[in-house]
């Protein structure tokens, strides 16, 4: 019997690649697609020439419906897109080209090749300074055009799920972090920063006095729900990805170690990501495994991995935040 095939796009990136290693493992053929913008052929290099491994250098936006790419795929994991505030603001265009019109494309090769199901990498910046635990009910309020855009994209998903029959299911990430996170790019996710910054021994830029606190969740934990979301029944369902568990951003410096440094505390930045997982725990029966502190030292075994990151300090952050604090707000 031929082992099914999934096509897991941006599958050369962070949490895709994560989700290759977990296809593979479970039996699958994969085919991946990434235009290599923000994913790397090195992430997916410790599979060798594997038989079961099919890598496509393509732009998702070029895709067509009967692309061959995706003839006989089960399931489609979709993670391709382009992610940060500041470039989102300064490009808005570019992020509902590829992250709304995009995911479109993949819809409709998906669509036409019949996929058993389809799970959509969408994003908890949906809810805006939410309020915590965040459940999946709570009100949208995209602050920013990734948010926007990445929302767009999960409201195209459910609209192929009901007009066309797509099964599909929508996951909305809180913060990922994990092995292979992105080392290029623009200044974001406080991981590849302190990162880089304890590798030269310079000081971790900590914003505003470190007390907020996000919902880290270790990437396999991440793939393994994408996974649960791919194998259940359940079809037209959103659902919120997280640990349930918020960590400060004192708390990662402190385990990390070092000298630090305070910058401007940014506005309309929540003080709290905290995802409500009791619905994925219950409708996928799927849980965090990962603790923080594992996480971080599986991190921390693979620093050199940021070694050719950019290097930030508080002269360059605040170059690069200068749109961000003309453009965004505090909460009145």
């Amino acid at each position: 019997m031929a082992k099914p095939l999934a096509v897991v796009t941006g599958g050369a990136g962070f949490i895709g690649s994560h989700m290759v290693d977990l296809l593979l493992a479970e039996g699958f053929r994969v085919h991946v697609i990434d235009n290599l913008v923000g994913g790397r052929r090195a992430n997916l290099e410790h599979h060798g020439d594997h038989p079961d491994l099919a890598f496509h250098e393509v732009d998702i936006r070029a895709l067509a419906p009967d692309s061959p790419i995706f003839a006989g795929a089960d399931r489609v994991f979709h993670f391709a897109g382009i992610g940060d505030i500041v470039p989102s603001i300064e490009r808005p265009s570019e992020y509902m080209s590829v992250n709304v019109q995009g995911t479109v494309r993949v819809l409709e090769c998906a669509r036409a090749a019949g996929v058993r199901k389809f799970v959509y990498a969408a994003s908890s910046s949906c809810y805006g300074l939410a309020s915590v635990p965040t459940d999946e009910d709570h009100p949208i309020e995209t602050k920013y055009p990734y948010a926007l855009s990445k929302f767009q994209g999960e409201q195209a998903v459910l609209h192929w799920h009901e007009v066309y029959g797509l099964p599909a299911n929508s996951i909305r990430i809180f913060n990922a972090y994990g092995t292979r996170s992105r080392t290029s790019g623009a200044y974001g996710a406080v991981f590849g920063v302190f990162l880089r910054q304890k590798l030269a021994n310079k000081p971790l830029t900590i914003v505003g006095d470190g007390t907020q606190s996000r919902d880290f969740l270790y990437v396999t934990d991440v793939a393994a729900a994408f996974y649960a979301a791919s194998q259940t029944e359940r079809t037209g369902e959103i659902y919120n990805l997280g640990a349930g568990n918020p960590q400060s951003v004192n708390r990662l410096a402190d385990i990390l170690g070092g000298e630090r440094v305070q910058i401007p505390k940014r506005p309309g930045e929540p003080e709290c990501t905290w995802a409500d997982i009791s619905k994925i725990r219950r409708d996928l029966d799927w849980a965090p495994k990962v603790s923080f502190e594992e996480g971080v030292a599986r991190i921390l075994e693979n620093i050199d991995y940021w070694r050719d990151a950019p290097l930030w300090d508080v002269e360059t952050i605040a170059g690069a935040t200068k749109t961000w604090f003309q453009y965004m707000q505090d909460e009145s």
